[in-house]
């Protein structure tokens, strides 16, 4: 648990500290509708919500809410979380946590911990590679993260409906890395581009 703990940081400070570098909020990101305003927002939410869960608290829906987020508030979500997922007892209860728009469901603390390192993983590459520079995780961290990015069913409401945390898998290339790997199957395009200047939409590496 301590291993996953400490990994888990690792990449949700690698996100905060991509977003404290952001000179802007509304560039586009493989987060289809999504600029990096709205992630942010997003990413505040889950933080707030999955910190209050971990802290034993009562479900309530808006905790998960977007809202309006600064880099500043951002940042602030995340010590938040990584102080609730580090108290005494958080991995050995059962946790409350939002599924679809307003359903309660409950998991394995652990568990719970696992979906947001899944999260963290892939939205630090989902800033990165808007900024144009995406994180470069170690070796060890994308092994121990890979099972759990296996573990997400292929299909049913994991990838299809409005509220699907994930798009169904793409195919990775032969030779793909292993974060390529766990991006393609989690339905992120691994060759991914932020649009050029001209405004030509998304562009993608064909070689």
């Amino acid at each position: 648990m301590t291993g996953l703990l400490e990994m888990h940081a690792v990449a949700l400070n690698a996100t905060v500290e991509l977003v404290d570098g952001a000179e802007r909020l509304d560039l586009p990101t493989p987060c289809t509708g999504w600029d990096l305003e709205r992630l942010v927002a997003h990413m505040t939410g889950q933080n707030l919500g999955f910190a209050a869960a971990a802290r034993g608290d009562g479900f309530e829906v808006r905790t998960w809410a977007e809202m309006p987020s600064t880099p500043a508030a951002f940042r602030a979500s995340a010590a938040e979380v990584l102080e609730a997922f580090a108290s005494e007892g958080a991995a050995g209860r059962n946790w409350s946590i939002l599924a679809g728009a307003d359903q309660e469901i409950q998991v394995p603390g652990e568990t719970a911990m696992g979906f947001h390192f899944i999260d963290y993983v892939v939205h630090a590459w989902d800033v990165g590679v808007s900024l144009g520079r995406p994180p470069v995780f170690a070796q060890p961290l994308l092994d121990a993260v890979l099972p759990l990015v296996l573990s997400v069913p292929a299909t049913g409401p994991a990838r299809t409906g409005p509220y699907a945390p994930f798009a169904p898998a793409v195919t990775a290339a032969a030779d793909a890395s292993t974060m390529e790997e766990l991006l393609a199957y989690l339905g992120r395009d691994p060759k991914w581009k932020a649009p050029s200047p001209e405004g030509e939409g998304a562009q993608t590496e064909t070689d």
